[in-house]
């Protein structure tokens, strides 16, 4: 004979087994993960989250004539480093801040010319306020005190969709916080 719990407890395992990848956490937060997104790319197309399904990816709003703009250099050591074991890493320009004015060609002339960016780039568009991009809106829920006040701010999200780090923009990429962070969430299973 099956005991109750055992009955409800495997109810309750299908159930959470049915609701897949993009649903919840047990905190109540939005049930949606961060691979439900996608950017549209600097140069066309899209880039869909949902490609880096169970890797963890670094997400950072960057601008071209920002005093943090140098960090583009410290994001490209790390996509170099933490490529090949896996990292994701995506520049997203913005202009909330009034430094990001160029045009797409604009800005990736001088991300890949000045910085030798390889790291994907997504396109211009808002990371803060009620215009702001999906994500964004969908991180500022998640992470209210943590959202971005200024350009480079940086989420690292974990293998499981969600943010598990975030990073202020006076933090350098190379900082031993964000490779640690890194090193953390490429060793998870």
């Amino acid at each position: 004979m099956i005991d109750r719990r055992t009955m409800i407890g495997a109810g309750l395992a299908a159930l959470g087994s049915s609701l897949g990848p993009a649903t919840a956490r047990a905190d109540g937060m939005s049930r949606m993960t961060a691979y439900k997104f996608s950017f549209p790319a600097l140069a066309d197309g899209e880039i869909h989250l949902a490609d880096y399904t169970g890797r963890p990816l670094l997400v950072v709003n960057t601008a071209s004539m920002c005093g943090y703009t140098p960090q583009y250099t410290g994001l490209q050591q790390l996509w170099s480093e933490f490529q090949g074991r896996g990292l994701g890493m995506i520049g997203v320009p913005s202009n909330d801040f009034n430094q990001e004015p160029g045009s797409p060609a604009d800005i990736a002339d001088m991300t890949q010319h000045q910085y030798g960016v390889t790291f994907p780039m997504a396109g211009k568009v808002a990371v803060t306020g009620p215009n702001a991009h999906p994500f964004y809106k969908w991180a500022a829920q998640a992470r209210p005190k943590e959202t971005p006040g200024w350009n480079f701010h940086k989420y690292l999200l974990g293998r499981d969709g969600y943010i598990a780090e975030v990073f202020p923009s006076a933090v350098e990429p190379t900082d031993t916080r964000v490779k640690t962070a890194i090193a953390r969430a490429l060793a998870d299973s």
